[in-house]
């Protein structure tokens, strides 16, 4: 007897559309676990306020955290003089606030415009920081509350993994998804089928290692991302004694060696990394890549080192034209292990 298989997002016509296409809300997860920031959580939920104060200048925020800490987020969202008639709380409960990585992966249907929620496993990064069980279970609570399609896939992956250009190409590292701590069962072949059925993409594009510091066993979201169809702003490290410098040149060579689906070159544009950041003798992984696309907007992530700083917004400003190019203070959040793309995840509209 023939066994029935639901079909998949890609077969149901769902692709996941690129961060510069229309958003309708982007989804933050507010920060409370002082582990996350060891010994320097006290100016992160300041930090973070401005981060959705900066967001609700342009499109609405929706926010994940538990009923009784919003009175105190509330406090910190008037200080910072965010757009309270944009900002909704969702009695949410979290385990972190990496978004990104916890929260849904949305897909968009091109012909009926329905948007809906693609729900994967999360293990915090292969098992490193439990419990997450409340952030395993934030897609779908995504997904009752705004009353969306839900769809399971039955594998880890995280969004700060995966970067697309919305017209069938996906970036990615053989050190994160090829890492046995994430999907041991599937072969690189499965793996690139996986992301395929599930995201609507068909041409997978492999990095190699991701950035000193960063504990997510190498997220493209710090390397390299899609800033239009054919164009790609990837990281790189001049310092040829910086540990950075091996596997941002070898992502940097592979990168001249792909091509688009029509067969041409893609276009690359290099981005500086900054200076190397430390707090406690400990590398962080500082990079200007893990920027955020909204509506009108470019949020990047600064260091504090205003000619490095002021030299990647100039990039992006010319990556994005017509967009704001927003710099957001991150010396303290990146001692969390990530910045703005990292706590952030887009709904699209």
């Amino acid at each position: 007897m023939a066994v029935s298989k639901t079909p998949t997002p890609a077969a149901l016509g769902f692709r996941m559309p690129a961060e510069w296409e229309p958003q309708a809300a982007v989804w933050l997860s507010w920060p409370h676990n002082r582990r996350t920031w060891p010994g320097h959580f006290r100016p992160i939920p300041a930090k973070f306020a401005a981060l959705v104060a900066a967001i609700s200048r342009f499109e609405p925020v929706r926010l994940n955290l538990a009923r009784p800490r919003q009175a105190r987020a509330r406090v910190l969202l008037n200080r910072a003089k965010a757009d309270l008639r944009q900002v909704t709380f969702y009695d949410h409960p979290t385990n972190d606030a990496w978004c990104r990585d916890h929260g849904p992966i949305f897909v968009k249907h091109d012909g009926t415009g329905e948007v809906a929620v693609t729900d994967w496993g999360h293990n915090a990064w292969g098992g490193k920081y439990p419990p997450y069980d409340l952030d395993n279970a934030i897609p779908a609570k995504i997904a009752r509350a705004l009353g969306l399609r839900r769809m399971v896939v039955d594998r880890i992956l995280e969004g700060g993994s995966i970067d697309v250009n919305g017209a069938g190409a996906l970036l990615t590292t053989e050190s994160c998804l090829l890492n046995p701590n994430r999907n041991p069962a599937l072969s690189r072949a499965g793996i690139e089928q996986m992301l395929r059925d599930h995201l609507g993409v068909r041409q997978i594009l492999w990095l190699g290692d991701g950035i000193a510091g960063d504990d997510t066993d190498g997220h493209v979201d710090d390397l390299s991302r899609f800033y239009r169809v054919d164009g790609i702003v990837t990281a790189v490290e001049r310092n040829q004694r910086d540990r950075n410098y091996a596997a941002l040149r070898e992502n940097r060579e592979r990168l001249g060696s792909l091509r688009t689906p029509a067969g041409g070159k893609f276009q690359i544009i290099e981005l500086p990394m900054p200076r190397a950041c430390y707090c406690e003798g400990q590398r962080l992984p500082a990079s200007y890549a893990n920027f955020l696309v909204i509506n009108g907007a470019v949020l990047l992530p600064v260091f504090g080192q205003p000619r490095r700083d002021a030299a990647a917004a100039e990039i992006l400003a010319h990556c994005f034209p017509g967009r704001v190019v927003l710099p957001i203070d991150c010396r303290d959040l990146v001692w969390g292990l990530g910045t703005v793309h990292c706590l952030s995840q887009q709904q699209p509209a």
